[in-house]
């Protein structure tokens, strides 16, 4: 199964529990009681937040399968296959850290390449630094952004 139905499946269960839970904190509402509006409020507070956090990966999602698609079709997707692997399959943790201070000085040289800060959040994902690789793939979608608003 690809990894986008894999993600549709696993945001409709998550809307169907959200759902749900917005359920329970409006039959805690109708109880009219002050605790229970009270809880109903919190309650109700919970899908509210689940629902912006859906979005907000959505979107983030679909803005880096963008750039993936562009470096595609350029021909400057990361390629680590020739990395050598642990019995897991993960990277071994020199390789990454060589390839990684590689991507690194790419960015350093360039500061404004989208391409660089992409391949960069690639680097630190494979050195197993989710935090630090999602704030560097944030910063090649405001790049990239702000190249596509030039060329307009």
């Amino acid at each position: 199964m690809r990894a986008r139905n894999v993600a549709l499946l696993l945001t409709a269960a998550l809307v169907v529990y959200l759902v749900l839970l917005a359920d329970r904190a409006f039959a805690l509402f109708k109880t009219g009681t002050a605790v229970g509006i009270a809880l109903g409020a919190g309650v109700l507070l919970l899908p509210i937040l689940g629902i912006w956090v859906v979005v907000v990966t959505w979107r983030n999602g679909l803005q880096i399968q963008r750039l993936s698609r562009r470096l595609d079709a350029e021909g400057a997707l990361p390629d680590v296959s020739d990395l050598p692997r642990r019995p897991s399959g993960r990277v071994d943790r020199d390789a990454a850290d060589a390839w990684f201070e590689q991507r690194r000085a790419e960015v350093e040289a360039d500061q404004e390449n989208w391409r660089a800060w992409y391949k960069l959040a690639y680097a630190y994902d494979i050195a197993g630094d989710r935090r630090r690789a999602r704030e560097t793939m944030t910063k090649a979608v405001e790049l990239e952004a702000a190249e596509r608003s030039r060329a307009e």
